[in-house]
């Protein structure tokens, strides 16, 4: 069940492969992305160390947050993939210009995943191309509604 979707990196971006990946949280993170307080419109995956961190994601606390913790919207957070996994996506991104970025936050099995994407960047031309076929589509099933009533 997908919590939050990443539009905007589809329209950006070519999205060439996707991984699964789980994501180191706090509890009043995992609540207030429960209570659907998540946005990563703007976030990034980010590579240090040869591990991934998910960057820019925003988590707004929610106001019934216990009194001793100090909520962060914009922390950081680790993401945690299979070694093999990391070390392929490291890989691309270091030598074939790839980027990483979030597609989205789904429930696995009671678990919060995020959905990266191995992307390559469109240029301007690309994204108008991508609008006109949008356009295009959105203009026949209009006509096909019309013709069937």
């Amino acid at each position: 069940m997908s919590i939050v979707d990443n539009k905007k990196a589809f329209f950006d971006y070519f999205i060439e492969d996707r991984y699964e990946a789980g994501l180191v949280l706090e509890g009043w993170e995992v609540k207030a992305i429960r209570d659907g307080r998540v946005q990563i419109k703007e976030a990034y995956v980010v590579v240090r160390n040869d591990e991934l961190y998910l960057f820019g994601a925003h988590i707004s606390p929610m106001t019934t947050v216990s009194g001793w913790s100090h909520p962060e919207a914009l922390r950081t957070r680790k993401l945690l993939l299979h070694k093999a996994e990391m070390e392929k996506l490291v890989g691309k991104v270091d030598r074939s210009g790839y980027t990483l970025v979030p597609l989205n936050l789904h429930f696995k099995g009671g678990r919060i995943k995020c959905e990266v994407g191995l992307a390559k960047g469109k240029k301007q031309h690309d994204k108008r191309d991508t609008e006109k076929d949008r356009d295009a589509k959105r203009e026949v099933e209009k006509a096909m509604k019309t013709h069937r009533r």
